[in-house]
């Protein structure tokens, strides 16, 4: 039986750029100024809300403070009894809040959900930073010898594809170039004032070092303290919150489809599913070809960009990879072709992505929904795509081992 249809009220952002600890805030600061924010912009009350969900990784790790569900009574005194809970899933934690969210008010529970993603880790050196995320991967069975768990990881994923396709490091390059030109157009992005030069995206120690194998500085999403909320509702409650604003309900969009997939822990686990010469990770596909089914859409050419997962470049050119735009192993062809930047015939990341933008962990997600709910109702400023209608989003944690998509449109 179809469900009522779930449509997206709006929402907020932090500033990325913000270190919240050195500004004097703490990780409750940061939610609670983040959801009133996201209750003014959208023109809600508190009292409008009927449940919370929060996505987060390791605030217990970096800060010391979890039960992150317990601060929505502290945002508002008309939220001090509302239901709350959190989730956790690596990178994907933020979509997990989303779906767990979406289940809520499809199951006709509730009628509107406050969904946030927050995360703080630039509170301590990067060593420890490094360990507490450790735990996305199989810590006692993967990558044991390295510092860097995931450097070591997705270098892992460079050497695959050279293997069975080769790869041309300059486009990984590309991407990242692309992605911080993108961050400079975004007022919340983490780089936007940062300065490259003609040694930047190149092989040179010193302008672009070396962190382990093939990944060096510019290859690597960004650290950062950050979160997002957004509003979703019912069709019931969305009709009511556009007859008191004036505006016609097919004016606020929906999520028109989602996939999640959950994959072996163990990366050697996962590989055993792909053919030499063919798809690295098939479950990746599985989870495009799942979402675009749920939307009732044949493939990407309704879709008017993505918002993907880009914690390194190789990343973001594995998604590419398997959107099937072109078959395995010719990404770079997407890359060369110009189809991914603005104008192309899929944008991706423009927003500028975790590279440019920043990964605050738990907020990465609900970032994600939030610029495609931007780009759909033409208000993502200087980095709109022209005329789009339907967005889609691509989030994973670890090592591909949780997968999640959305597919955002009016």
């Amino acid at each position: 039986m179809a469900s009522e249809p779930i449509y997206l009220l709006g929402g907020h952002q932090s500033d990325f750029c913000r270190n919240v600890y050195r500004d004097g805030g703490t990780i409750a600061d940061l939610f609670i100024d983040t959801v009133r924010d996201g209750l003014t912009s959208t023109q809600l009350n508190a009292g409008d809300i009927d449940v919370g969900h929060v996505g987060n990784f390791v605030s217990a790790l970096f800060t010391g403070q979890g039960h992150l569900g317990g601060f929505f009574g502290h945002v508002d005194p008309a939220m001090a009894n509302m239901p709350a809970s959190s989730h956790e899933a690596a990178c994907a934690s933020g979509s997990m809040a989303m779906m767990a969210a979406m289940a809520n008010l499809e199951s006709g529970r509730y009628g509107i959900a406050c969904v946030l993603g927050v995360e703080v880790m630039r509170n301590i050196d990067g060593a420890q930073a490094a360990d507490n995320l450790r735990p996305a991967a199989w810590r006692d069975k993967e990558w044991q010898d390295t510092p860097y768990v995931w450097p070591c990881a997705f270098d892992g994923m460079i050497e695959l594809y050279q293997q069975r396709h080769g790869l041309n490091k300059q486009h990984l390059n590309a991407i990242s170039q692309q992605n911080f030109a993108n961050a400079k157009l975004n007022p919340n992005a983490q780089s936007r004032q940062w300065q490259f030069n003609d040694h930047s995206f190149t092989d040179n120690d010193q302008h672009n070092p070396r962190i382990i194998g093939n990944i060096r500085r510019q290859d690597c999403g960004q650290i950062t303290d950050g979160a997002a909320v957004v509003f979703l509702a019912t069709e019931s409650r969305a009709r009511d919150y556009a007859k008191a604003r004036g505006i016609s309900l097919d004016s606020i969009p929906k999520i028109k489809g989602w996939g999640h997939i959950n994959a072996p822990m163990l990366f050697s686990e996962k590989l055993k599913a792909s053919q030499p010469g063919g798809l690295l990770l098939p479950h990746v596909q599985q989870l495009f070809q799942q979402t675009l089914a749920r939307a009732k859409l044949a493939n990407l050419d309704s879709i008017d960009g993505l918002e993907v997962h880009d914690c390194f470049n190789i990343t973001q050119y594995m998604v590419i990879d398997h959107t099937g735009l072109y078959p395995p192993g010719e990404a770079w062809k997407a890359i060369e072709n110009g189809d991914t930047i603005a104008g192309g015939q899929l944008p991706i990341n423009m927003s500028g992505g975790l590279i440019g933008a920043g990964h605050p962990v738990g907020a990465t997600g609900i970032r994600m929904a939030l610029d495609c709910y931007k780009q759909v109702t033409d208000s993502a400023g200087g980095y709109q795509i022209d005329g789009a209608r339907n967005m889609m989003t691509f989030n994973l944690g670890g090592s591909t081992t949780t997968c999640a998509s959305l597919i955002i449109g009016r």
